[in-house]
């Protein structure tokens, strides 16, 4: 049986399209906070398999999604090569910087696979333990993504310490993008390894950069991962989400490889329908607002997104991440809406 998710990236039109949530497994669910209280720190709950086995199965007992999206993190990377990470409640996450070659030295590949071993432990345990008919998402970061938390040494408002390393000195920056381009693609290949039946790469800071830097630090090490994923796991599909991008999806619909293209709020459904969807399949986009406010006004939403799009191949998701604040029960009314849907 070739699972819903699967026969949508793979380009097939469904009368009712798989779905599933980014961030579904979050602090908006009780059961949820329930177990984050018992891990303590957010990486600690990331590399304990039984916590983060149930975590990413919450969604799919309390919702049944086509998909289950690995519980972690994308900087486990970098905490995985060797920089300091650390996660406060309230303050989002925290990176020594790396900002000079002499910093940068000072990561290593050696020996990531098996820093990341509890991650994959989850996998495994996850890919036993779904339904059958319930598709496993690997995922992590783009190497820009990554980038600007390593050199921020957090969130950022601006990016001006990143861009300008990328300006400035464009060899020295390649070589930190060499380093996240191997690790990020061994990361995907183990995870698929261990049981991921599809892969998401992040690119969430890909709408701060120019057309230039667009085509240099998002499409072309996005273009080597997913080169380097199909070589080793050839069939295995793959959804990049390079938020806030606009115009510039066009081209990494066209030059990257991706299977599917994750759209962000702002993506208009009949521009989608003829630049993007006429190369690859489409995911998205509702608003996690309008998910956080739920009602009508999310039902109707919720309808014409699935009348533009689901006429080609298309995975209904959310143009971001559930937030927080999202009640429950509007979570449950988007999926019995998109469940109940068909385009007969």
């Amino acid at each position: 049986m070739i699972k819903l998710l699967v026969r949508a990236l793979k380009g097939e039109t469904l009368a009712r399209p798989p779905f599933w949530l980014m961030r579904q497994a979050g602090r908006y669910l009780p059961e949820y906070r329930a177990l984050r209280e018992r891990a303590g720190g957010f990486l600690a709950f990331c590399y304990t398999p039984n916590l983060a086995t149930e975590a990413t199965l919450q969604p799919v007992t309390r919702f049944a999604t086509d998909a289950a999206i690995l519980f972690s993190d994308i900087l486990v990377i970098p905490d995985a090569l060797g920089a300091e990470v650390t996660f406060k409640q309230g303050d989002g996450p925290r990176i020594d910087p790396i900002r000079s070659a002499e910093q940068l030295s000072s990561l290593s590949l050696a020996g990531l696979e098996d820093r990341l071993s509890p991650v994959y432990e989850v996998v495994s345990r996850v890919s036993n333990e779904l339904p059958e008919d319930v598709t496993l998402i690997g995922f992590a970061g783009a190497p820009w993504t990554v980038a600007t938390y390593m050199v921020e040494g957090g969130s950022s408002k601006d990016f001006a310490l990143t861009k300008s390393w990328a300006y400035k000195n464009e060899s020295g920056f390649a070589a930190l993008f060499d380093l996240l381009i191997e690790a990020t693609s061994r990361h995907l290949v183990a995870q698929i390894r261990h049981g991921a039946e599809v892969v998401q790469i992040f690119d969430s800071w890909a709408g701060v950069l120019s057309a230039e830097m667009f085509e240099r630090l998002c499409i072309a090490p996005t273009r080597q991962i997913v080169a380097r994923v199909r070589a080793a796991a050839p069939g295995v599909p793959i959804i990049g989400f390079p938020r806030g991008a606009g115009i510039n999806m066009v081209s990494y619909a066209q030059e990257t490889g991706v299977d599917a293209v994750g759209l962000d709020t702002t993506v208009p459904l009949d521009w989608a329908v003829r630049e993007i969807q006429t190369h690859c399949a489409v995911q998205g986009n509702l608003d996690p607002v309008l998910l956080r406010t739920g009602g009508s006004r999310m039902v109707t939403a919720i309808r014409e997104i699935l009348a533009n799009l689901a006429k080609g191949p298309f995975v209904f998701n959310l143009g971001h991440g559930v937030l927080p604040d999202t009640p429950v029960e509007n979570v449950a009314l988007l999926a019995n809406t998109v469940r109940n849907w068909s385009s007969a």
